[in-house]
């Protein structure tokens, strides 16, 4: 493909040959003769401090957002933003994937990686062979490949896409985070059904304030009906989330709705939730169905009421919804139970936003006969404003809280443990029996939870889920919250 050809349509200016290229790339160390290099604006470095080194690795053309004074005669392509002419530039390389694929992208605070695993289950009992872009791990079909972020760069996500058009896959399913629309990851990709799940307090690091982190998510709605090339769009939205209204005003498509306590077009009747799964009737348009869920907890009707939006605006019948629905035994890390025989419950969970500790604490309460024991931190580097709060929750509905560490990163853990004390502080809870301490050491903080249990006590293990590491400043552990609780477990 000639650079002509890439940019056609894309505002730039070529300063060079219109030189043939073979591939692309966003990393100088790994640029092969005949590619082209994107300068891209990080938080940590600038991309065209490298172009240089690209230049000697043999790239034909780099794209900045300003003439380089270069020694190396190599065409520049110069455009207003290197991060969306790079998702541009990757969809044309690549021949637009999306175009051959029904994608379904999935935005929200929470719930996402459940959801894309029901609607991947749903999709999966109609026939169809699926793939699956999320926080946990990348799957075509059967094939499991490992996730670096919830929504891939641009590059790697349209080299991805394309790949699974490649291998005959029919739908893909994919987390869209509020971080991949803000940075044009998700640009040139066009998506059938979009579905929100809600918007609650996390990322404000990155956001700044709570209004920029909903204008990012809603550019997923706003867009998606925009320049279609396909023939129907649909936007299904959580309409008992008190930004759901807001976010269907955005669409550019169809709504289609779904909710408990709100009027919805597809709502669930006659809850009947306990530990060891879910039932309820699904109303819908299309039929009534009765559910028998493997999976618990309030926060998961709305999960699987989400997929069933996504696959009944996608025209899955209803049989296959349900069917779908009931096969599914539990998502990786996703309010994942670690039973070791033991006369306690231990569940680990991914929770690490105020809302989502609520929603898993509050479901550990409806079961559990004595007492919630939480073990949680925060991450380092990230919005530092939930810390407290994701204290405060911890006390509202547990019975004792051990503050511990999450991912630090460049951080203190101390420091991140001493901002979450400050809402537990401040929940000033005097219930009897209530108490707290604070064991950085995450591996500790497991253990005296363990060995404080008694029968009837469920432990709740909040923030990493299925994560197998931790990070700190400049090393990574190997640590999975799952193992180390059965190492413990099984010691006793």
């Amino acid at each position: 493909m000639h650079i002509s050809q890439l940019v056609r349509g894309l505002e730039c200016e070529i300063v060079g040959e219109d030189c043939k290229i073979s591939g692309l790339n966003y990393d100088s160390r790994k640029v092969q003769p005949g590619d082209v290099f994107f300068a891209i604006r990080g938080f940590k470095t600038d991309g065209h401090k490298y172009v240089e080194q690209a230049a000697a690795n043999g790239a034909a053309a780099v794209v900045v957002d300003q003439f380089q004074v270069l020694d190396a005669q190599i065409t520049q392509i110069i455009v207003p933003d290197t991060r969306a002419a790079m998702a541009k530039m990757a969809a044309a390389f690549f021949q637009f994937p999306s175009s051959r694929l029904k994608v379904i992208g999935i935005t929200g605070t929470n719930g996402k990686t459940t959801t894309t695993y029901l609607i991947k289950a749903i999709l999966e009992q109609a026939g169809y062979k699926v793939g699956l872009i999320g926080t946990i791990q990348t799957l075509i079909g059967s094939e499991t490949f490992p996730a670096t972020r919830t929504t891939p760069e641009s590059l790697d996500l349209q080299a991805l896409l394309a790949k699974m058009a490649a291998e005959g896959v029919d739908y893909v399913v994919m987390e869209v985070s509020s971080h991949a629309l803000e940075l044009e990851r998700t640009t040139s990709l066009e998506f059938d059904t979009a579905v929100f799940t809600n918007l609650t307090q996390d990322h404000l690091d990155f956001h700044h304030d709570f209004s920029h982190y909903f204008q990012a998510k809603a550019k997923l709605f706003a867009n998606l009906a925009l320049n279609s090339t396909k023939p129907k769009k649909t936007a299904v939205v959580n309409f008992d989330d008190p930004y759901g209204l807001k976010m269907a005003a955005q669409s550019s498509a169809p709504i289609f709705s779904y909710g408990i306590d709100q009027n919805a077009q597809i709502q669930a009747r006659d809850l009947e939730i306990k530990s060891s799964g879910m039932k309820y009737c699904l109303v819908t348009p299309f039929g009534t169905t009765e559910l028998d869920i493997n999976l618990t907890g309030r926060f998961n009707v709305y999960n699987t009421m989400a997929a069933a939006g996504a696959c009944l605006a996608e025209g899955i019948c209803l049989n296959d919804i349900k069917n779908g629905l009931e096969s599914v035994q539990g998502v990786p890390g996703r309010f994942e139970l670690v039973d070791c025989g033991q006369n306690f419950a231990v569940i680990v969970d991914y929770a690490h936003t105020p809302d989502s500790l609520t929603n898993v604490l509050q479901t550990a309460r409806s079961f559990t006969p004595n007492r919630i024991i939480a073990v949680f931190g925060a991450g380092g580097d990230r919005d530092r404003a939930k810390r407290p709060l994701m204290g405060q929750a911890a006390a509202r509905y547990s019975d004792y809280v051990i503050i511990t560490s999450d991912n630090p990163r460049s951080e203190d853990p101390r420091q991140i443990c001493s901002d979450i004390e400050q809402g537990i502080l401040a929940e000033n809870k005097t219930s009897p029996g209530f108490g707290y301490t604070i064991e950085v050491s995450r591996s500790k903080a497991i253990e005296m939870a363990i060995k404080m249990a008694v029968q009837g006590d469920t432990i709740v293990i909040a923030g990493k889920g299925h994560e197998t590491y931790q990070e700190f400043e400049d090393y990574s552990l190997e640590f999975d919250d799952r193992a180390e609780a059965i190492r413990v477990l099984k010691e006793l």
